[in-house]
């Protein structure tokens, strides 16, 4: 059975004009990166001691490289805490402890459910169930707002591009089948495709933001907030501000596709009845897939268990500050994942319902890339790099008010991460966040909130995003169409972010 990277690899292209493009940005990395380390070395800097002065050549270096992908991006975030002890700025102890911080385990447990999900055909099932219902039928915006659901509550969960991966040929076999039958319903084919590829990439991505394990930036941006600020966000408070944002900026996509793409249209009988046979070819629900639901409702019950002790209003009770202090969401994590290797699918031959080879092929770069970032981020801060680059921008800001800083920063990563890895502009951008706003004599955690779901709307082109690649690979979609839909979808993310944080941000 297919692993998730292999389904990614398989859809995951771009044209020959941006592979050019890449390797040409690859290239130039290669030889900028050295030149523009060395050069910051050598060129004095007031006001910073020696460690902070080579700790910034090396984020110099690391940006550049991150930028340009001319490293895999795991390599690049190794490059600086292996630097920074080379150049004697940090004890190796301290500078590679960041890589088994308890968000580490948070990232690994959900990997491993994600992947339990995959093998046992979780999120297949899930799909063609909600698309196969009657209530769907064959209209466009029903089958539109579906599709779009199941990516946005799958990416809550898994990750956007896995999500993304799985639900790509469903939607093209979708479009095989769509009425050509006459007139308007011929001319709206084309944008009805657009609709779906995009629907596709941008609900993974808009669901992603729901929950801490939806996308690494959320797990980045709160274990630099907790490491670097002492201040921690629970499951359930990440979710009360996620959420929110999710549907909004989901409604706004369904309404928005509804208006330009897809009104007035219908899909053939025979699209839904394909769905239907697929869903039929599934079989009853396996052994397997219920051992893995079961293993991910523990997980999730074990997540918000504290949000339900505030709900019955026990949160201060004995019982439930033990349970905080036992369960933290990076053990339940594992707690859940552990599960899987007990679940029996068949006791007489000791198979489980997750072998330790399915298990190990989680994403393990974006694992340190997380470790990597988070050092980098405590390095800044104990140097005190951090500190003077909050004092130098803070100068150039003609406000220094909680919500300048928050629009500033959620801004900054929106158009960092079109650039760029949403996972890299997260890990460049919100520490920064934290030293200006620490710098400015303000709270820290809007601007930081605000960088870290701004990282994630990268809609505008092909490279923001692997999800955006594999749907561009389709054909269906327009660079044009991408850009022109991935900005408003942009802006309207800025608006509803900055909203969303300064209102809620405050009650954490």
């Amino acid at each position: 059975m297919r692993t998730i990277h292999e389904a990614i690899r398989t859809v995951e292209t771009y044209s020959p004009a941006e592979e050019r493009f890449n390797r040409r940005r690859r290239t130039a990395g290669l030889f900028l990166a050295p030149v523009v380390f060395l050069t910051i070395l050598a060129v004095p800097m007031s006001g910073l001691d020696a460690p902070a002065h080579e700790l910034a050549a090396i984020f110099a270096l690391m940006m550049v490289l991150w930028v340009s992908e001319a490293l895999p991006l795991p390599v690049t975030a190794l490059i600086g805490p292996l630097a920074a002890i080379a150049l004697g700025i940090a004890p190796a102890r301290a500078a590679l402890a960041p890589f088994a911080d308890p968000v580490i385990f948070l990232f690994i447990g959900s990997f491993m459910l994600a992947e339990a999900m995959f093998v046992h055909g979780v999120d297949r099932r899930i799909a063609y169930a909600a698309l196969s219902s009657r209530l769907v039928g064959t209209s466009a915006v029903r089958i539109l707002g579906a599709y779009g659901t199941v990516a946005m509550l799958l990416s809550m969960w898994i990750s956007n591009t896995a999500t993304t991966a799985m639900l790509f040929p469903i939607g093209l076999s979708i479009l095989m089948h769509f009425s050509r039958d006459s007139g308007s319903r011929q001319a709206a084919t084309p944008r009805f495709a657009i609709a779906m590829m995009l629907m596709t990439s941008f609900a993974a991505s808009v669901g992603g933001i729901g929950t801490p394990v939806g996308t690494p930036p959320n797990l980045i941006g709160l274990g630099m907030l907790e490491r670097l600020t002492g201040t921690r966000v629970s499951f359930v408070q990440w979710m009360t501000l996620g959420v929110p944002i999710a549907l909004a900026l989901f409604g706004f996509l369904l309404v928005y596709f509804w208006a330009t793409c897809a009104r007035g249209v219908a899909v053939a009988e025979g699209g839904a009845e394909l769905v239907r046979e697929e869903l039929r070819k599934l079989g009853p629900m396996t052994r397997g897939q219920r051992n893995v639901l079961a293993a991910f409702g523990v997980t999730v019950l074990l997540w918000i268990a504290p949000g339900l002790f505030t709900i019955a209003g026990a949160d201060q009770s004995a019982f439930a500050r033990a349970y905080a202090s036992a369960m933290p969401e990076g053990v339940a994590a594992m707690m859940g994942a552990l599960l899987l290797f007990v679940l029996p699918l068949d006791w007489k031959a000791r198979r489980f319902t997750l072998t330790w080879e399915e298990a190990v092929r989680i994403d393990w770069g974006i694992v340190l890339l997380f470790g990597g970032g988070i050092a980098m981020g405590e390095l800044a801060f104990s140097t005190g790099l951090a500190e003077a680059i909050g004092r130098g921008l803070t100068s150039r800001l003609p406000a220094h008010d909680t919500a300048t800083l928050t629009i500033l920063f959620t801004g900054a990563a929106i158009v960092i991460s079109e650039g760029t890895s949403n996972t890299a502009s997260a890990t460049m951008i919100v520490p920064i966040a934290i030293a200006v706003a620490q710098a400015s004599g303000v709270r820290p955690i809007e601007p930081a909130l605000g960088a870290t779901l701004g990282a994630s709307m990268g809609f505008m082109m092909p490279i923001s995003t692997p999800p955006n690649a594999i749907v561009y690979s389709s054909g269906y979609v327009p660079i044009t169409s991408m850009m022109k839909f991935g900005i408003v979808l942009d802006l309207v993310g800025f608006v509803v972010i900055v909203g969303f944080v300064l209102a809620i941000g405050r009650l954490f």
